[in-house]
């Protein structure tokens, strides 16, 4: 089997077990669980700037780096953006006075 036919072979398992895992979650838990995907996506842009930055790196991973490391970001931005949305609405309300 060719290296680029196992990188296939995992990436096909990986997004058929992620859609499956995330399909069965609790909609009380989706929250929660996008919080801990920040942390993955945190992950993706360290890669995604490594790859980028590798000194023999061809343009096609160059570019495809330049794409994982924006599309990651924002993932990473909007994550906490929605957690931060989503913690505001336990906070308690200070009481208006009338």
């Amino acid at each position: 089997m060719k290296d680029w036919e196992l990188a296939l072979w995992v990436f096909m398992l990986a997004a058929f077990l992620g859609f499956e895992l995330i399909r069965r979650v609790s909609p009380l838990l989706h929250t929660p669980l996008m919080s801990l995907t920040n942390a993955i996506s945190a992950i993706a842009v360290v890669g995604a700037i490594l790859i980028t930055g590798a000194k023999d790196a061809s343009p096609l991973t160059r570019t495809l780096g330049f794409v994982a490391v924006v599309a990651s970001t924002t993932n990473l931005v909007s994550g906490y953006l929605i957690t931060d949305r989503m913690l505001k609405m336990f906070k308690k309300r200070a009481p208006e006075n009338k």
